[in-house]
């Protein structure tokens, strides 16, 4: 038994390969009071393959608010719970964020046991540099992807993402239309027996033939500015000479932009310059 002060834990736990947890993890739930958890059947095998029997507190997006009153009386009461999320480090895309501001506005004690997270996992096997944007899960609706994508896409650094693996045939077809000219990482299953990681560019990614479980983490590098030569821009010209006898101003500057990854003025210029 280990001496703890009493307040709110935010515990990570493995990602996959339960030998991952942390040593302090462990002592840190062993002593917790309580242990809030997004589903207690999957928690409890963790917790069972290291003979932890504290109480569980389901907490999840569907009662978290309803569950704060409790929380924060044990808190008042001198208890020690721990949060922790299904994989990887709690209110990162999961629960938990309410709970943390409750602790800060009733002045009650919070403290990190980092550990294993998809996010650092996925970025260091990238290769695409440390320097990234974390979104979390992507929205699930045509327009509202639409606007996220369009707004991600302006961004200098690599992007990350959670996604259900049964919609990236969906993810992967929006990719292509606005982040052309950079490459993707898909990891699958991290640290598990059948890990699956594929790296490959924007362009040449395919959708997948079978349907796939659980969940992903994408990477998607950076946007690479691409310096034009003067041989290049004749050949944008003479692109959007053609496109001009099918396609309208607007519809070429958004398309040509995206596809030759140069700025919306230039494509304007040459329309403009073009146009009978």
């Amino acid at each position: 038994m280990i001496n703890l002060t009493s307040g709110l834990y935010i515990v990570s736990t493995p990602i996959g390969n339960l030998d991952d947890i942390t040593l302090r993890a462990l002592q840190i739930l062993k002593n917790s009071d309580f242990i809030l958890c997004e589903d207690t059947r999957h928690s409890s095998k963790l917790l069972n393959n290291f003979n932890i029997k504290n109480k569980l507190i389901p907490y999840h997006k569907f009662n978290e608010k309803k569950s704060l009153n409790k929380i924060i009386q044990y808190l008042n009461e001198g208890k020690i719970l721990s949060l922790i999320s299904d994989a990887g480090t709690p209110v990162l895309s999961d629960p938990g964020n309410m709970i943390i501001n409750e602790c800060i506005k009733n002045d009650l004690k919070i403290f990190t046991v980092p550990g294993p997270s998809a996010v650092s996992a996925a970025v260091s096997l990238s290769g695409f540099g440390d320097k990234f944007l974390f979104y979390g899960f992507l929205p699930k609706t045509e327009n509202e992807l639409i606007k996220s994508l369009k707004s991600l896409d302006i961004s200098g650094y690599s992007l990350v993402f959670f996604v259900p693996a049964i919609k990236i045939n969906f993810y992967i077809k929006h990719f292509k239309k606005f982040f052309l000219g950079r490459s993707i990482f898909i990891a699958r299953e991290m640290t598990k027996k059948y890990e699956t990681y594929i790296r490959q560019s924007i362009e040449k990614i395919t959708p997948f033939k079978t349907q796939l479980k659980g969940e992903l983490t994408i990477v998607i590098s950076k946007k690479i500015k691409k310096k034009l030569l003067t041989t290049d821009y004749v050949k944008i010209e003479k692109q959007v000479i053609k496109y001009l006898k099918s396609y309208t101003v607007k519809d070429i500057v958004e398309l040509m932009s995206k596809k030759e990854k140069v700025s919306k003025k230039i494509i304007y210029n040459f329309c403009i310059k073009n146009k009978k």
